[in-house]
């Protein structure tokens, strides 16, 4: 099978919801005779729902968009998977690929009477605005966005098709080469318009993520997702609908895209 396919593991804003974990994307392609696996973000919970749809001890990389618990927290537990699993213990470390600092966050975040060094399980390396790097078939640009935190968007791309992450992102100009052709945009919405304009810099809204997705231009399908559970999904639509000249999706575990050919 050619192409990729990109699953949602977990696809809820700031805290896990009743129906979901936190953010967590499982990408998988075919490349060289074997199926390489990729997951962007690890967020609260996501490592429960990932073995639902993969070994965690098959993947190939974590990419993380940033370091807020909910998207990078379930990586202090796939230490545990990794170090004590009682059967299957993998050869060499798992690729990290994250903001600068993300080893002494895990480190803080695994251990308890103080940090615990967890770079003997993975090979941490730093992104940078506008690197790009390689994981078996997938080819990723990371986009720094507006966040508070040092924060990245991904532009994924494998056999000819396109993937944009935004993670989480306010609008700022980084999104148009981001999502610019994308087949497939995977949109931050946790903010709603009318009760959240008074917070810049931190999340975009549903008119927001669609006004990006028109301004870069031939973008096939946008998917709304990392929405809070306090927000009601169905405005968020609304509000990307009322700019977005095609149909608006929203993200759902378990949902499986398939792009390329």
């Amino acid at each position: 099978m050619s192409g990729m396919t990109v699953t949602v593991v977990g696809c809820s804003g700031s805290v896990p919801g009743p129906a979901s974990a936190c953010s967590c994307y499982l990408l998988r392609a075919e490349h060289e005779g074997r199926a390489w696996h990729l997951a962007l973000d690890l967020g609260n919970g996501a490592l429960g729902a990932l073995q639902r749809y993969v070994d965690p001890l098959a993947l190939d990389a974590v990419v993380l968009s940033h370091l807020h618990a909910d998207h990078c927290i379930d990586l202090a537990c796939l230490v545990v998977w990794r170090r004590h699993h009682p059967v299957h213990r993998p050869e060499g470390r798992l690729p990290v690929h994250a903001p600068v600092g993300a080893a002494e966050r895990l480190a803080r975040a695994y251990g308890v009477p103080g940090a615990e060094d967890v770079t003997d399980v993975y090979d941490v390396r730093d992104l940078a605005h506008e690197g790009t790097f390689r994981v078996g078939p997938f080819t990723l640009t990371s986009y720094r966005v507006a966040h508070p935190v040092e924060a990245y968007g991904f532009r994924v791309e494998c056999d000819g098709a396109v993937l944009a992450y935004t993670g989480d992102t306010d609008s700022c100009p980084e999104l148009l080469p981001l999502m610019k052709g994308a087949d497939l945009v995977l949109a931050d919405t946790a903010f709603v318009d009318g009760r959240d304009d008074d917070a810049p810099g931190i999340h975009l809204s549903g008119s927001r993520a669609a006004r990006a997705a028109v301004d870069a231009g031939g973008v096939q399908r946008l998917v709304l997702t990392h929405v809070p559970p306090w927000n009601d999904p169905e405005v968020c639509r609304a509000q990307a609908a009322a700019v977005w000249p095609g149909v608006v999706e929203l993200a759902r575990p378990g949902d499986v895209y398939r792009l390329g050919p």
